[in-house]
């Protein structure tokens, strides 16, 4: 080959290489920008190739006033409803179908916090598909929206502890089972030893359920910078040892699976924290708490070791008992084991007003008072939701490890 043409060739392909560039560049600098702000719903624009999918929906959409407009794309529906049990008067809302077949509904405005919902439509539950933001629960999974608002459990400028998804080996079930685990800001990079804080979930729920909508980290996050809490490892830990349903949740299987859970709890997750984190070991140190059927699994591991635990919490609950004389007589060494009692620093309740379980609240309370022990019992606002339970942390958590 002649190399002189070879020479002109690279330059020739060089040249136009150039030039095409430099038209690409100029055509992009004549192209307007885009608009600042996306609107709610747009005509969707066809993609490599692919026609046009329908419009572009934003959901959920969290206004300023604290308004909150949920929307789904389903032109072929013939009705549409949202389900959020936590919102207030919002548990079946009925959607808008608009003629571009997006249906749409607007709540509020509502207090700071997380929410869980989803949409039914013609009788399937969806979670949100314009949502990445979930939360799970004991055998399926949430949408999630949270409305900001709130100095303790925002999302703040401070320090943030890390969560981790955990899985260790259960002896006592025979299987792999996972819990989720925070360590306090700059955890990793030092050699402090911490104390340790159980917190147990509620039936139907899953070990992700106080992190995704209890807020649990950012709870701890802002009570550790504002110095109104301890640093300290929280192990949130799955109640459930099988499927639940909340069509016989006192059946003999959901009986059985509380003792399977307090044997795992105590042969296999207790020690393997122990042996995984740096934890001050002393029971002095250490708390367990929880929510509803959480709350019950709180009470039968700590009245069963009155001296492994020098803080507990009961959230929404109290025990769960067929027959409650039985249990008393069964437990009455450690019902009034004064030793124990000494090293019991708080007893904490807090059930709302217009929580179903009060009364079983207040029974406990009453029992454990016979025997001695001195109860923390205060009665809130509000029923057997996430937006009470989140508050009860926060309060809880304050008066820990002093």
């Amino acid at each position: 080959m002649n190399s002189s043409k070879t020479i002109r060739g690279l330059f020739c392909a060089g040249a136009w290489a150039v030039l095409a560039f430099t038209a690409i560049a100029s055509a992009q600098q004549r192209r307007p920008a885009p608009p600042a702000t996306q609107p709610a719903t747009q005509p969707d624009r066809p993609r490599f190739g692919r026609a046009p999918q329908g419009p572009v929906v934003v959901s959920p959409e969290v206004g300023a006033d604290r308004r909150v407009t949920f929307r789904i794309f389903a032109p072929q529906a013939e009705n549409v409803k949202l389900s959020a049990g936590d919102i207030p008067g919002n548990g079946q809302r009925q959607l808008t179908k608009g003629e571009n077949g997006v249906w749409e509904t607007t709540v509020g405005p509502l207090d700071p916090g997380a929410y869980r919902y989803n949409f039914n439509v013609n009788g399937l539950a969806v979670i949100d598909p314009r949502s990445p933001s979930i939360s799970e629960s004991n055998n399926n999974v949430w949408s999630v929206v949270y409305v900001p608002g709130s100095d303790f459990m925002d999302t703040a400028d401070v320090p943030h502890g890390a969560v981790a998804s955990v899985y260790y080996r259960s002896t006592a079930l025979g299987r792999t089972r996972r819990m989720h685990v925070y360590t306090p800001p700059g955890y990793e990079s030092g050699d402090e030893k911490y104390p340790v804080f159980y917190l147990l979930h509620g039936a139907g729920d899953s070990d992700d359920s106080w992190t995704s909508v209890g807020r649990a980290n950012f709870v701890l996050d802002n009570l550790i910078a504002a110095r109104k809490g301890r640093p300290m490892i929280v192990v949130m830990p799955a109640g459930h040892t099988a499927s639940f349903s909340f069509a016989s949740p006192s059946s003999a299987r959901a009986v059985t699976t509380t003792s399977e859970f307090e044997n795992d709890f105590l042969k296999d997750l207790m020690p393997y924290v122990g042996g995984h984190y740096r934890i001050l070991a002393e029971p002095r140190y250490r708390a367990i708490a929880g929510l509803s059927m959480g709350g019950g699994q709180t009470l039968s591991i700590a009245l069963s070791h009155p001296k492994e635990f020098a803080y507990v919490g009961v959230f929404s609950s109290g025990l769960f008992q067929r027959n409650p004389a039985q249990w008393e007589t069964e437990h009455q060494p450690q019902l009034d084991d004064a030793a124990a009692k000494q090293g019991l620093k708080l007893f904490w309740f807090r059930t709302g007003k217009d929580d179903f379980l009060l009364q079983n609240t207040r029974r406990t309370v009453e029992l454990l008072r016979k025997h001695g022990f001195n109860i923390t019992f205060e009665e809130s606002s509000g029923a057997h939701t996430w937006i009470n339970w989140r508050n009860y942390l926060n309060e809880f958590a304050t008066q820990l490890f002093h």
